[in-house]
């Protein structure tokens, strides 16, 4: 783990929510095995890029177990090495999941883990970013395309996980 424990579960967290990269819809396949399109493995490499600069290697990456998400974070990880290091836990809730369902998750985390990245699809990943944002009153999320990063501020433990309790500390939607 990157971060120091902290016992009380109160230093603050950071938690990035990352929508996947552009998927193409050049094969007719399954919703959950379209691969990347050419601009989504130059944009996954931007957001690795992005990352790696604004967030550093996290403690642990949930990802949802479409073919997208996993060649997002695969080549955000050939961008930057680094992130290679950081254990990914394949999530079929994350998949078609609203954000509901993955503010449940996210507090079912350990403490320990102190910076989670959250790879996912569209709802639930910018319907979860607005819930956090507008509890914080801090400036809006915006539009979430593809390879939209999401980076908040969490103060207490991940099961106190809600709207209020995450500052949106850095929003960027990079592009490669």
């Amino acid at each position: 783990m990157t971060g120091s424990t902290d016992d009380a579960g109160t230093s603050p967290r950071r938690l990035v929510l990352l929508r996947h990269a552009k998927s193409s819809w050049d094969h007719d396949l399954p919703d959950a095995e379209r691969p990347l399109s050419g601009r989504g493995r130059r944009d996954a490499a931007a957001a690795g890029h992005w990352l790696a600069a604004h967030v550093g290697r996290p403690d642990l990456v949930l990802c949802s177990p479409a073919v997208r998400t996993r060649r997002t974070w695969a080549r955000a990880c050939e961008a930057e090495p680094d992130l290679l290091e950081a254990p990914v836990r394949l999530e079929p809730a994350v998949y078609q999941a609203w954000s509901d369902t993955l503010l449940a998750l996210l507090q079912e985390q350990p403490d320990e883990a102190r910076t989670v990245v959250l790879l996912g699809h569209s709802p639930g990943v910018p319907d979860l970013a607005e819930r956090l944002n507008r509890g914080s009153g801090t400036a809006p999320v915006g539009d979430f395309p593809t390879s939209a990063t999401a980076v908040f501020t969490v103060t207490g433990p991940w099961s106190a996980l809600g709207p209020g309790s995450a500052a949106l500390e850095a929003y960027a939607v990079p592009r490669g």
